[in-house]
This record gives structure tokens, sequence and C-alpha cells, in this order.
């Protein structure tokens, strides 16, 4: 019986040596079981070296040629210099690009290139670049105040209360740290307006503006040596206009100033120093400040200062240069100290008397009548009228508008320097 699988009865080969003969195939074909289908398989295993008995080695080629050793060790040498140039230059590199040698942690960002650093002429930095060269430090009997290069040759701009009691030790020093001496060259103490001469050429003269254009809300720079710190800029704009200021120690002179207000900081040290415009260009002469301090040795700057306008003072300077004095510029009348109020509850600059000739009397003006605008500008008092005056050239051409009784009237007048 079977499952079915066809199974045989295994086959044995008859007992007894293999035929004579041997196989058909080849010799030994009787002991191959691969040959011998009646041969019994078998696996064969190599033998275990026998302890004692010495195993085949390989044998080398004496007559092979045999490589020098000197290449390799000169490959070797050659490759390791190259990796340790290689390795500390990038090291170096990336030491320098990080500002530090340390492998640590590293702070910030990469370095930005060189000519993201550079600032644009018309920048605040590149204006105070262009100016500063020009302004310089006045030292007087041991005060100190500023002034600024009016041209190449060395005149030099300045207050009249900084030079105010000069001799000898009259001296400048530049934002290079030369110093040079200085001479006076004359003075108008009423426009506070003063020219020094250094004895120094080919100096970078400033740039003059036209401050009759200039603007509230302009920004300017104000440059200068505030308590005597050399080569300081402070910015602010141009805050109002004409503002009308009377300054002067009791007893002495006084001064009157239709000025450039700013809220620049400007402190003691600051006067004589130049306000200039978003181009570089002078428009004023820092003069005055206003502060809560009760004494001169408390001012200080709370954001309200005043600079002559730069025409007014040019014109001055200029006179000073060729005559050795100014021309002051009048209206040919004398006016009450304080305001005139009338009926009508407005102010302006009552007339206490009128010189004839003089500009007022030719226009038509009589003593009593009061002056309550100058081209356009109201005047609240008698100092309004001649700050205002002062600020024009001798010569110019004003609209006035006065009351006479309860009168308005209108008149031309043409300005004209004093006699002195």
């Amino acid at each position: 019986m079977t499952d079915g699988w066809n199974w045989r009865q295994p086959h044995h080969p008859p007992a007894g040596p293999p035929p004579a003969g041997g196989s058909p195939w080849w010799s030994d074909a009787l002991a191959d079981p691969w040959r011998d289908p009646y041969a019994p398989s078998a696996v064969v295993v190599p033998g275990v070296p026998v302890a004692g008995v010495p195993q085949p080695e390989r044998v080398t080629d004496p007559d092979a040629p045999r490589r020098p050793l000197t290449p390799v060790l000169l490959i070797c040498l050659v490759t390791a210099l190259l990796a340790g140039a290689v390795g500390g230059a990038l090291g170096y590199l990336a030491a320098q690009s990080n500002g530090t040698g340390n492998a640590g942690t590293q702070l910030g960002g990469p370095l930005a290139a060189p000519e993201a650093a550079q600032r644009a002429p018309d920048s605040l930095s590149g204006v105070a670049k262009q100016v500063q060269p020009s302004v310089v430090t006045v030292r007087v009997s041991g005060a100190i105040g500023s002034g600024f290069v009016a041209t190449r040759d060395g005149y030099v701009i300045t207050n009249d209360h900084v030079v105010e009691g000069a001799d000898d030790t009259l001296s400048v020093s530049f934002s290079d740290g030369s110093a040079a001496a200085a001479t006076l060259v004359g003075r108008d103490p009423e426009s506070d307006v003063a020219v020094i001469k250094v004895s120094k050429s080919d100096l970078p003269a400033v740039q003059f503006g036209d401050s009759d254009a200039i603007a509230v809300g302009d920004p300017v720079l104000a440059f200068g040596s505030p308590l005597a710190l050399n080569n300081t800029v402070t910015y602010g704009i141009v805050s109002a206009l004409d503002r009308t200021i009377q300054a002067g120690d009791p007893g002495g002179t006084t001064r009157y100033y239709a000025a450039v207000q700013t809220d620049a900081a400007v402190n003691q040290g600051n006067s004589g120093g130049p306000l200039v415009d978003a181009a570089g260009r002078v428009i004023g002469v820092n003069s005055v400040i206003r502060s809560v301090g009760g004494t001169e040795t408390e001012a200080g700057n709370i954001g309200l200062a005043f600079a002559i306008p730069i025409n007014q003072a040019k014109r001055i300077a200029q006179d000073i240069i060729d005559t050795g004095k100014a021309r002051r510029t009048v209206i040919g009348a004398e006016v009450s100290a304080g305001g005139s109020t009338g009926t009508s509850g407005a102010g302006g600059a009552r007339l206490r008397t009128v010189q004839s000739p003089g500009p007022a009397a030719s226009a038509g003006l009589k003593t009593g009548d009061v002056i309550t605008k100058i081209d356009g500008h109201p005047l609240e008092d008698g100092t309004d009228l001649i700050a205002l005056v002062r600020k024009y050239a001798p010569g110019s051409t004003v609209a006035v508008e006065y009351r006479r009784g309860t009168s308005t009237q209108t008149a031309s007048v043409t300005l004209a320097a004093d006699a002195k």
C-alpha cells in the first residue's frame, strides 16, 4: 500500500570490488562519486594543521624590483605641509571675519561691507565733516568762545562779546588740534559781530547761505565749543524767524537781534559759532540763549537759542574788513523803550522824535506816530523796531504801517546808515 507517492526500492550496488577495466571515461572515475552513480557521496573536510608541522609560505619573487621608500616619504611630507598651511589660513580667515580668534560662541552677525559705513555728503554726518574744519575755538584771556573761517586768508567771524577785553593772548585752535595766534580786526558791539585775523593761510572757509530763504522747520546744525568741549555739533530745527531780542549787561552795551531761533542745543562757549543748514551753508551766528538759571554761571540750554542772521552778520563783517568799522542801519527816529497801547489795545513802536532830514521824515512820519508793522512783521514795542531795522542793509526800502490818531496809514521808508 502506498499514499500515492511513486516509491521505488532503493538500488544497492553489488558487493565486491568494482568491475575490472575501470570507468569507460577516465581512470579515476571509479573513485569520483559524481562520475560513478553507484558510489556513495561524501564531504571532504581539509585537515587541521598539526602542531609541529610547518605550513607552506608565500614565496616572494627575488627578482621582482623593490620600490624605494624616499618618494613615499616625500609625498607624505608635502601633503602634511599643505594640509597645515590650508588649515591655518582657513582658521585665520575665520578669526578675522568674526573679530576674534576664540573658537567659542561668537556674538553678532558678520561685519558689513566697508562701503556700507560711508556717509553721504548730504547726511548729517557728511555736513558735520564738511563744516568742522572751518570752525575754531576762540581763546581770550582764559575765556572760550567759538568762531568760523570766513576767508581762506584767515579772517574769522565771531561775536563781539566773545572778544570783549581781548589782548595779546587772543588765539584760536582748529578741529585738527592745531593752534594759531590771532589779532582783532574790528567789532560792532550793538550788532554783536566781530572779526579777528588768524596768522595762518590757505584755510578752509565756510560756505554762506541766505538767511532770508530759510523757513521754520528747516533742519540746522550748531557748531562750537560749549562749556569748553571743542568740536561739538548739535542738531535741531529753525524754531522761529525774526525773533527780536534785547540783551546786554547792566550799564553796558545794549544789543539787538532779529534772530533765527533754534532748538539745537547751545550753551556757553557756543557763542560765535556757525548755525548751518542741511547743505552745510552758514545761515546764522550763534549768540544768545534763554535759560531758567538765575545767574550766568547757572545758564544752560533749554531748547531756546538765537543766532544773528548771516545776511546781517556777513554785511557787518565785510564793513569791518573793508573799513575797520560797521555801518549801523537806522530809520531816523527815536522810539519809546516800552510798547505803545492805544485805545484799540494794539501794540506798536511809538516814535518819540523824528529826525529831519532822515528816512522816517522823508517818508512823512511824524513824532507820536505808532509803527505797527515793518515789511508785514507785527511790532509789539520799540525793541522790535530797532532789531528789525538793523537786520536790513542801509539803502533798503521797507513798507511800514503806522497809526496816527485813530487812522491807519502806510508808507515806504528807505533806510540809511548812521553818521558814526
